[in-house]
């Protein structure tokens, strides 16, 4: 199917505003230190929205890791509905 879109090859980050290739390693990183510069302003500075229409696995590890890994219980996943 030819829809047009083009799909991603390799990570991409953000310089100076400009998004430029990356190593994996590198990519990890930024995320990893990103997460943990929004963990040490405290609880309310992460929250997390995860898919009802995903598995019942899914939705318990993105609970675990906003609990366990960022401390926070804003998660919500929409099952409600």
């Amino acid at each position: 199917m030819d829809d047009g879109s083009v799909r991603l090859t390799e990570p991409l980050v953000r310089d100076a505003g400009r998004l430029r290739p990356a190593s994996w390693d590198e990519a990890l990183a930024r995320a990893a230190d990103g997460f943990a510069k929004v963990k040490t302003a405290g609880p309310n500075a992460f929250g997390m929205f995860s898919c009802s229409k995903t598995t019942n696995e899914m939705n318990f590890m993105a609970q675990k890791f906003a609990r366990v890994v960022m401390g926070s219980n804003n998660i919500d996943s929409c099952n409600r509905t």
